[in-house]
């Protein structure tokens, strides 16, 4: 391989500072001052040997301002593994060493996709400064110096140009936007082995696609959506995130117990040649122009922090060890996070479920709740969809049209929030075809995101708009904020996605009727209680600050009434109950009084009121 002339492709991983090389300098003589010009190929610095003029010289002394220079930069590059996950599992990715001279300098950031041209050379590694003992070792490091570079993101802004199209993927494409209730195909290839969660699937099927790009009066408007999937254990969240991490064009999977802020940003690493600071890539640059799926949201701690800029500026500032720039990060969050104590409590919000700071929440376009519910008859449908993929077999038409008629016969969430429902499950139910391969629908959703534009149509726009004045209105009767511009955006780009998803150039009515009702089906799930309406976490982070509100209030005229400040449980279980302030627990309504400070515990079953004048 060394000396052999290659191409080879791989994500950018670190780049090094740009630093002068010397190429050629002159030397004079000690003895008869004669110069000589000395070249130094691959930087190697080598004095002359004897003098040119014949006078038998050993010594030699340079003149530096005679020296000629060249740009020279160091970068690390690292293969691309295969999206299925099963031919280089269990190995660590290799890295290559490039060296860039010239005009090749500075075309590259990390996260970028290179394609890279030059010939394979060796160098020591006693050269190199990593071995300082064993000399006689004879260990080499191959490098590549590099005579084209390709970036593969500087040829068409917002395109996943990296996947090349052959006719028989053309083909496939074709083949796959005639067919009938493509919306249904599409999210149900997207995770065949895990049964039901269609709006689930269908609004990660509209992140894979994503929105249009806009850019005006140079503020880039954010096209890439956000989920979040909140729910019990066992419910096939992390099956589902993999799944989107394998039929997405570009695509990283981390972990949230094991990921630091700087993996997932951006990492600033010593150089152990020259000592020079270098930037490397974390998982959000990483997964530029795709998704990042990030599991176990819940465990990250403080790491969340780290994503608030990358979410909504979709970039990450640097400033540290002297270097200040800013990195791409134009990708998709999806998250999945376990709630607190193993089991979702509807009783409180996503915020209280999983103490997620509300600006972190409010990036999210969609947030789906997961509630693991005892119904017996589905629990049947799904051991019988469990036990045929055991058994080698496949799931038939039976299971789903079983999963149809039931949907249709209960009620339970109205008939708004089942229309979605029972467009998907049907259109599933009919389908005779199997799921489309990853491989094939990773194709088409590139073709997607790289040939198609699609732009509101003006009913679009009418729709978009009732529903998003219809939820300003409703979120005034409420102590919280949740609604705001960014939800308008939400379902903007969502509805893009839709159309991108059928290959459309227009978004239709249609296509933003079915955003609204994915956007109702997350905001009821998430936002909704039986007796409150909309209640978002607020900044006291309670989910019932009105009915505590309501409830202190009663107290202090019961304390002013009867001259007493202190109240048995069961006295403010009658006031509770004379004044309709309904609870689903009160036990846990007097501990959330207690833990904000508003009473204080006197004895077993005894409270104080801390805000009345009769307080002692």
């Amino acid at each position: 391989m060394i000396s052999k002339f290659v191409s080879i492709r791989g994500n950018v991983v670190r780049v090094g500072s740009l630093r002068p090389l010397v190429v050629s300098m002159e030397f004079e003589c000690a003895k008869c001052r004669e110069r000589t010009r000395q070249h130094f190929p691959d930087g190697k610095f080598s004095p002359p040997q004897k003098c040119a003029n014949g006078c038998r010289s050993k010594t030699f002394a340079p003149i530096r301002s005679t020296a000629q220079l060249m740009d020279w930069q160091k970068i690390r590059i690292q293969e691309i593994l295969s999206s299925d996950g099963l031919t280089d599992a269990g190995r660590v990715p290799r890295t290559l060493e490039v060296e860039l001279t010239e005009n090749l300098v500075d075309m590259c950031i990390p996260g970028d996709v290179v394609n890279i041209c030059g010939v394979v050379k060796a160098m020591s590694m006693e050269s190199d400064g990593r071995s300082r003992t064993q000399k006689n070792k004879t260990l080499f490091m191959l490098y590549v110096s590099a005579n084209s570079v390709s970036n593969f993101k500087e040829s068409q802004e917002g395109a996943v140009s990296e996947l090349p199209f052959s006719i028989r993927d053309l083909y496939g494409i074709s083949s796959v936007a005639n067919q009938p209730n493509l919306f249904a195909l599409l999210s149900w290839s997207l995770c065949p082995s895990i049964y039901g969660h269609e709006v689930i699937k269908a609004g990660l099927t509209l992140t894979l696609f994503g929105g249009s790009n806009r850019q005006g009066d140079g503020i880039r408007t954010r096209a890439d959506p956000h989920i979040l999937i909140v729910g019990d254990p066992g419910l096939g969240k992390s099956q589902m995130l993999q799944a989107v991490c394998n039929v997405a064009p570009r695509g990283v999977y981390v972990c949230g117990n094991t990921a630091s802020t700087s993996g997932l940003t951006v990492t600033i690493v010593r150089d152990p040649v020259s000592g020079d600071f270098a930037l490397e890539a974390g998982a959000l640059v990483m997964g530029d122009q795709g998704v990042c799926c990030i599991d176990e949201f819940d465990k990250m701690g403080q790491e969340h922090m780290a994503l608030l800029e990358a979410m909504e500026q979709q970039s990450i500032s640097v400033a540290k060890a002297g270097i200040v720039c800013s990195l791409a990060a134009r990708t998709s969050v999806i998250a999945a996070a376990n709630p607190i104590g193993g089991h979702y409590n509807i009783a409180k919000t996503v915020h209280e479920n999983i103490r997620m700071s509300p600006a972190i929440l409010s990036r999210f376009d969609l947030v789906f709740i997961l509630l693991d519910k005892p119904d017996e008859e589905m629990d049947r449908l799904l051991s019988e969809h469990v036990m045929s993929l055991h058994s080698r077999g496949k799931s038939g038409n039976s299971i789903r049209r079983k999963l149809h008629s039931k949907r249709t016969s209960s009620a339970d969430q109205g008939e708004v929030h089942e229309a979605i429902h029972q467009r998907l499950s049907s259109a599933i139910a009919s389908m005779t075809c199997q799921p489309l391969p990853p491989y094939l629908l990773r194709k088409y959703i590139a073709y997607a995101k790289k040939y198609c534009h699609p732009v509101l149509s003006s009913g679009a726009k009418q729709v978009l708009q009732d529903f998003y004045l219809q939820l300003r209105r409703q979120h005034g009767s409420v102590d919280a904020t949740p609604i705001t511009t960014r939800q308008l955006e939400s379902m903007i780009r969502l509805s893009e996605a839709r159309a991108r998803a059928e290959l459309r150039e227009q978004v239709t009515e249609s296509d933003a009727q079915d955003v609204v009702e994915i956007m109702q089906e997350s905001i009821f799930q998430s936002t909704v209680s039986d007796t409150d309406g909309l209640v978002f976490g607020s900044t006291t982070g309670m989910s019932q600050a009105k009915k505590v509100k309501k409830f202190v209030r009663v107290l202090q005229l019961a304390a002013e009434r009867r001259g007493d400040a202190t109240f048995t449980i069961p006295e403010m279980a009658q006031l509770a109950q004379q004044h309709h302030i309904n609870v689903v627990s009160f036990s846990d309504f007097v501990d959330v009084l207690n833990a904000n400070g508003y009473i204080l515990k006197k004895g077993s079953n005894s409270y104080q009121l801390t805000i009345s004048d009769f307080s002692q």
